[in-house]
């Protein structure tokens, strides 16, 4: 009792101690009123400081991590950073671990290291020294969110948290391969726990907008991750004891050769959920300690329908809409994997999909399935490739064809000559910028003069992450960082990302398109007959036709409180 007492005393000197010193520093920036300085030298512990400081918006709990970590030498740890081994999760008790909210992060001797929010918690540290028996508990400070959703990912499985599923929850998987076979994924109760576990994956995921689900086998586990809005970020494992299991389960589903585990496998299955199709892409890869799945989710309700459902800002939309009325030509849509081309060109193909038009694309792999179009699938092992394909396409009399990518000299030959006998071609290319594919495609062995005369435009485009409306706040950047950025603009309040419910503490929800687009006239074309370099070209595109360059673009959406300067920077900056 004595040893205890004296804990206690010790845990009492130590929390004043640090609250007089907080105060002190939060003084010399801010005011604080008398009455809340009285309640917050009455609270009793640091976690009810620590939560008055943040609501009264003195401090945020980051910076009163940082100032422990000064104080007290104890390192701060981003959890959001930093990979958790799945057999930590040995080191301490499950139940302790959810009890006192800490995280083990590694065990080195006798010495148990654990992530904390609460660094002046001595009692706890020391209950857990004797609940492990071992001989030095070691502290690292994170953020007590951090902490929690840590532990989530690392104690529970699907296994555990199947109850969440709701009773009137329903959705049908089937195969792709027009088997009439249909399977309830969920309202089965007796089923095994494996095909329960996968449903809540799947489910999962529909639920949070992912775009894909990452099924990763380690040499402890097996971590699912959804990517949402661009971002992975780690939802819960599998025991190793489970991963046969669950990748038989993918394999059925996907209709994959459950028995072939050496080479890579491409499959599809598809979902009714909440009274909407939706397919699944499924591509398995051997990798080291078993196979990597990945689903790629394709929500048709997804597609817009029509350019300006896209985000995009209306002078660039002005001239792209007045590109895809052209009659015949090439409509280039540049970016890196990921940037929203596909979907760009989908979006296009929607609106002008008339019972008039024959449209046909030709894709590697087809990505959505489209009612009122021809669709091939390139199959490069067989010899159907784009640029195979393309040339019996242009025997079908097409009136628009859309190539998935330009990857070679033979299609883009094919496609430059396509488009001048009168067919609409629209496709993407790999370069980073819209001047800079004319200097790719002359690169192929494309001729300056055939290009002039084929090509009508030309973008580039990258997504940014959308700023939630529930919870972005508005803050004023410095004039002189604005022209550091080579902004110029009188508005100098912009909003960023906070993080709430709405938003999985985020900031962000859903994702926007920026874009640059250069339209051809007859002095580029001149200009590219002439073999101009790319700065020529876009010196006069300044001057002619006003062109915006993508990051401008996205300072615009700032502007509008559509995304954070983070966001554009982030995926402008080469």
């Amino acid at each position: 009792m004595s040893r205890y007492k004296a804990t206690v005393r010790i845990k009492i000197s130590k929390i004043f101690m640090i609250k007089e010193r907080i105060i002190k520093y939060i003084q010399k920036n801010k005011a604080i009123d008398k009455s809340v300085l009285q309640e917050l030298m009455a609270t009793k512990d640091y976690k009810s400081f620590k939560h008055l400081l943040i609501r009264k918006n003195l401090s945020t709990e980051e910076d009163l991590l940082l100032l422990f970590s000064k104080e007290f030498k104890m390192p701060f740890l981003d959890l959001k950073r930093y990979k958790i081994s799945f057999k930590n999760k040995e080191y301490l008790p499950k139940e302790v671990a959810f009890r006192y909210n800490v995280l083990p992060i590694c065990k080195i001797g006798n010495a148990l290291t654990l992530a904390t929010a609460n660094p002046l918690d001595v009692i706890t540290y020391d209950d857990i020294k004797i609940l492990t028996s071992v001989g030095k508990v070691d502290l690292v400070l994170s953020r007590e969110d951090d902490v929690a959703k840590a532990l989530q990912t690392l104690y529970k499985s699907p296994e555990e948290v199947v109850s969440f599923l709701d009773d009137d929850i329903s959705f049908e998987l089937s195969k792709m391969d027009g088997e009439d076979s249909l399977e309830n994924l969920v309202t089965e109760s007796q089923r095994p726990p494996i095909v329960r576990a996968i449903d809540l994956v799947i489910y999962n995921a529909l639920k949070k907008r992912a775009s894909d689900i990452h099924i990763e086998p380690y040499e402890d586990g097996l971590m699912v991750k959804y990517r949402v809005d661009g971002a992975l970020s780690e939802e819960f494992s599998f025991p190793k004891s489970n991963q046969a299991a669950v990748i038989a389960r993918l394999k059925i589903i996907s209709s994959l050769d459950i028995t072939e585990s050496r080479l890579p496998q491409d499959g599809r299955f598809k979902v009714t959920f909440q009274d909407r199709e939706i397919d699944f892409r499924v591509s398995s890869l051997p990798i080291q300690y078993g196979e990597k799945f990945v689903l790629r989710v394709l929500d048709k309700k997804r597609l817009s329908v029509g350019l300006k459902n896209l985000g995009f800002s209306p002078k660039p939309l002005a001239v792209f809409e007045q590109a895809s009325k052209h009659p015949f030509g090439i409509i280039l849509v540049t970016g890196p994997t990921g940037s929203g081309k596909s979907t760009t060109l989908y979006s296009i193909i929607n609106q002008i999909n008339t019972p008039e038009k024959n449209i046909i694309t030709i894709e590697d792999p087809i990505e959505y399935q489209i009612e009122g179009i021809t669709q091939i699938q390139a199959k490069a092992e067989i010899g159907l490739t784009f640029a195979s394909g393309l040339r019996s396409v242009l025997r079908q009399s097409p009136d628009i064809i859309m190539v998935g990518e330009i990857r070679d000299a033979e299609t883009a030959d094919i496609a430059v000559k396509a488009s001048l006998t009168g067919e609409v071609i629209l496709s993407t290319l790999h370069t980073n910028t819209a001047v800079g594919a004319i200097t790719r495609l002359i690169d192929m062995g494309v001729e300056p003069f055939l290009l002039a005369s084929s090509l009508v435009a030309s973008t580039a485009q990258r997504l940014v992450r959308q700023l939630c409306s529930h919870c972005k706040e508005a803050y004023t950047i410095e004039e002189e960082t604005l022209t550091k950025l080579s902004f110029s603009s009188k508005q100098r309040q912009f909003y960023r990302a906070k993080g709430c419910s709405q938003c999985n503490n985020t900031g962000y929800r859903g994702r926007i398109a920026i874009l640059e687009i250069l339209m051809l006239d007859d002095r580029i074309r001149e200009m590219i007959v002439n073999h101009a370099s790319e700065e020529e070209i876009i010196e006069y595109a300044k001057k002619a036709q006003d062109f915006t360059f993508l990051r401008d673009d996205g300072f615009l959406k700032c502007i509008d409180g559509e995304t954070s300067l983070e966001e554009v920077l982030r995926v402008t900056t080469e």
